[in-house]
């Protein structure tokens, strides 16, 4: 007992390492976009742009790997993520906007990488809590989304060289992360007929699952949740430094959201183990974010700590469902694999455009009214997917979809009548 629990701890550990640089790299951006903006002039669509490139890529990854043959080992995939990470964060470094651009698309590429494997080593690693370490797993995501925006101004003001070097600091975890994972790539290289981590190279055809009506709305609720996400990743902070914040406290307020939103993931096992299936914490993430991205916009600007805590804590328990959907309405390891590719490949695509439409329309009418009243339509249509995904069922072998076992939520392996 007290051995699978170190084994346990230690493959959560990993997860945590690898989890921890999935969203910083992005996420550092924000604050810093007024000053990047103003050393390379860029308007609003093009600084827009550094966030929304890579995002384009986040699931590029996953678009290609549901139609493999055969997957790579997991441990191969995480080690190649967190080097090209590396690579791409020291790019950046680079004193022209070309390669802040090319580092940006780089950085997508090896998050997508990461963003895409891990869904399917939870379900193959740990069957019966997939909700629980799913929420662990977003946890270290949003809250290392939330320490490097409440850091990126200081550090930026603290070391001389610009906003350059908090950039470049966060390639060191993504370094450590590297070589926590390779010598268990390297054991698993030395295993004859060692098990790929995410398949068993005998996966069921794509189309099993791209025809599936069920895993088109896992796809676009994590799609839209994610684009309501990047667009406070993107503007946030720029929107309060609009209404009268500085950069330090706007940076404070959007690190307030992001933390709110790991516990928000936290809570999301908690508020699922006495329900029957997700569709209630599909209200549960929409209501809450609607409420918070309109105190945001319009309320007085002293709130607008409440209803960043309103608004982390609904997009902290939509991120856990989303991730959380793909393995519990996959039947098996090997659909997991195919849906986390779709959901995440095109899910990730639709957020690409939230905060590239939220630049063009702040351009095209000079406010954020009518920014922030289309971001309010999204949020309120997210209610849609969500609802359809959350209902208990699985993609279960050609074009079926059957009541799944509740492993990950209740603890049990009951199906519902």
């Amino acid at each position: 007992m007290t051995a699978r629990r170190g084994v346990i701890a230690l493959q959560l550990s990993l997860l945590v390492l690898v989890a921890v640089n999935l969203r910083p790299a992005v996420v550092a951006v924000g604050p810093l976009l007024p000053e990047i903006s103003d050393e390379y002039d860029l308007s609003g669509t093009a600084a827009g742009a550094l966030t929304t490139l890579p995002l384009l890529f986040f699931g590029s990854y996953g678009l290609a790997a549901a139609f493999m043959r055969r997957s790579p080992r997991s441990e191969t995939l995480l080690v190649s993520s967190m080097a090209l990470l590396v690579a791409a964060l020291l790019l950046r470094l680079v004193d022209a906007p070309a390669a802040l651009y090319a580092g940006s698309l780089a950085a997508g590429i090896a998050i997508s990488i990461g963003n895409i494997a891990m869904p399917a080593v939870i379900k193959r690693d740990h069957p019966s809590s997939i909700a629980l370490v799913t929420s662990v797993y977003t946890v270290a995501i949003t809250a290392s989304a939330a320490l490097a925006a409440a850091l990126v101004i200081p550090v930026d003001q603290a070391l001389a060289g610009g906003w350059r070097v908090p950039l470049a600091l966060l390639a060191v975890p993504a370094a450590i992360a590297a070589l926590a994972w390779l010598p268990r790539l390297l054991r698993t290289r030395d295993v004859p007929g060692a098990r790929p981590a995410v398949g068993d190279g005998t996966r069921p055809p794509a189309a099993t699952v791209w025809r599936s009506t069920l895993a088109w709305h896992v796809t676009f609720f994590m799609g839209v949740q994610s684009l309501l996400a990047y667009v406070v990743v993107g503007w946030l902070a720029t929107i309060l430094q609009d209404r009268g914040m500085t950069a330090e406290t706007a940076g404070y307020a959007f690190a307030l959201t992001n933390l709110m939103q790991a516990v928000g993931s936290l809570s999301m096992p908690l508020l699922a183990r006495h329900m029957r299936d997700q569709r209630p914490l599909a209200v549960i993430t929409v209501v809450p974010a609607f409420v918070g991205f309109a105190g945001i916009a319009w309320a007085p600007l002293g709130s607008v700590w409440l209803w960043g805590t309103v608004l982390g804590l609904g997009q902290g328990v939509g991120f856990a469902m989303a991730l959380a959907l793909i393995g519990l309405r996959a039947h098996d390891t090997r659909v997991a694999v195919q849906l986390s590719g779709m959901a995440q490949g095109c899910g990730y695509v639709v957020a690409a455009l939230g905060p590239l439409a939220v630049g063009a329309l702040h351009d095209a009418t000079h406010g954020w009214n009518a920014p922030m009243l289309l971001v309010l339509a999204i949020t309120a249509a997210l209610v849609i997917p969500g609802l359809a995904a959350g209902r208990n069922r699985t993609i279960q072998g050609p074009a079926a979809e059957r009541p799944p076992a509740l492993h990950g939520v209740q603890g049990d392996n009951r199906s519902n009548p």
